[in-house]
């Protein structure tokens, strides 16, 4: 990936849809379950926002399309297509446009697949997790292992492209097992899959049973290896580890998480929805804005229908939180945040914003390189990417 095409960071949108058939115990995504949901009532209030979100980005060409959740492939097909729809009004869109659904590997949703294709998906992202019933038990999924690898099955004759994700470091995770499982996904994956190691969340009932000793992960020396096999096996299979926990074969990378990963611009809608946008002004210049919707979806609900947003946060960013931001996220890429990125964004070069002595520690240390080309991580860095952004920012400029 060049640096030239590191800066061609088309428009993104992403579109939350908050409801579940179950809460996971490891989850702390903004999803609710419900039983009853009114579509009708839901595709209009989606699309008003949306409508509302395309008056402040004119002109902007739309590379990416991204329904997140939550489980967005429970909401009806022809909300998609009528949102995509509008999309596709609103703005110019690439002729190679993404358009990834996150889905959950039920029975219902599968039998669906070819209703969202029609409806404009051309991609999806399947809640897998695990391979084997036990596993998936434990982490609170309501399908089989026979499920899940129905559904990969379905999704390969539907969609050219599509992914799943697979969580590691459980309780007893065995290493053997492990590279097992891992070499089944990895012989099924077309071209890309997400590999998470299980980290325990506040708010969650997983971070309730760690706190009471009920739940113990692996230690760091087994979650190193379990990582380790990680990338031996997925490097072995073709898939590059192009960022922390995401692999791919060339050209087969998530467009939609480049955008937020390169820090390019992105509208987000529905409830709890983020965003990051250049609003423009009535001179004609921009602001960065922080975008934030009301989480509680009756809230985000009645708040459109009464004001066509739901939107509960607006906050100017400023130089040093953009820099973070930049910064924090394109470590995450095994490409480095190129300068001309440092001059769009801050107007300033890496060596220029960042604290110089803090700086020249991590390259010494072998966990950063700064040259012509950019700022990047080593996979050392990446490796411990928290504590190197913890230091490099202490006091940065």
């Amino acid at each position: 990936m060049s640096a030239s095409l590191a800066e061609t960071v088309p428009f993104g949108i992403y579109i939350h849809w908050p409801f579940c058939l179950s809460k996971c115990p490891y989850c702390d995504f903004n999803s609710h379950v419900s039983n009853s949901v009114d579509h009708v009532r839901w595709r209009k209030a989606l699309r008003a926002e949306l409508a509302a979100g395309a008056q402040r980005h004119p002109g902007r060409t739309v590379g990416s399309i991204f329904f997140g959740g939550g489980t967005p492939s429970l909401m009806d097909p022809e909300t998609a297509g009528a949102l995509i729809a509008d999309i596709k009004t609103f703005w110019n869109v690439t002729d190679d446009i993404e358009i990834t659904l996150e889905a959950n590997p039920g029975t219902v949703e599968i039998d669906r697949f070819s209703a969202f294709a029609a409806n404009g998906i051309n991609r999806v992202s399947i809640g897998i997790q695990a391979l084997n019933d036990r596993d998936l038990k434990f982490l609170g999924r309501v399908h089989s292992a026979k499920e899940a690898l129905r559904a990969l099955d379905v999704a390969t004759t539907v969609f050219d492209r599509f992914s799943f994700d697979l969580i590691y470091a459980r309780p007893d995770h065995d290493p053997k097992a492990w590279r097992k499982e891992l070499r089944e996904g990895l012989d099924i994956a077309n071209g890309h899959i997400s590999l998470y190691q299980l980290t325990i969340e506040p708010g969650t009932q997983f971070y309730t049973l760690h706190q009471r000793g009920d739940l113990v992960v692996p230690d760091e020396d087994l979650a190193t290896e379990l990582y380790e096999i990680t990338q031996e096996e997925t490097s072995a299979a073709g898939y590059g580890c192009y960022e922390v926990s995401n692999h791919a074969r060339p050209g087969q990378e998530s467009r939609h998480n480049l955008v937020y990963w390169r820090y390019g611009d992105y509208l987000g809608i529905g409830p709890g929805a983020h965003g990051r946008e250049a609003v423009i002004q009535p001179d004609g210049s921009t602001v960065p804005m922080a975008v934030r919707r009301h989480r509680a979806p009756d809230i985000w609900l009645d708040r459109v229908e009464k004001h066509g947003h739901g939107t509960q946060e607006e906050t100017v960013l400023e130089s040093r939180e953009r820099l973070l931001e930049m910064v924090m996220m394109g470590l995450r890429l095994n490409e480095a945040i190129p300068v001309s990125r440092f001059d769009r964004i801050i107007g300033k070069g890496p060596r220029d914003v960042l604290d110089s002595e803090r700086l020249e520690t991590l390259i010494v240390s072998g966990d950063l390189v700064c040259d012509s080309g950019g700022l990047r991580a080593t996979q050392q860095g990446r490796n411990r990417l928290n504590g190197v952004l913890a230091y490099l920012f202490d006091h940065s400029a």
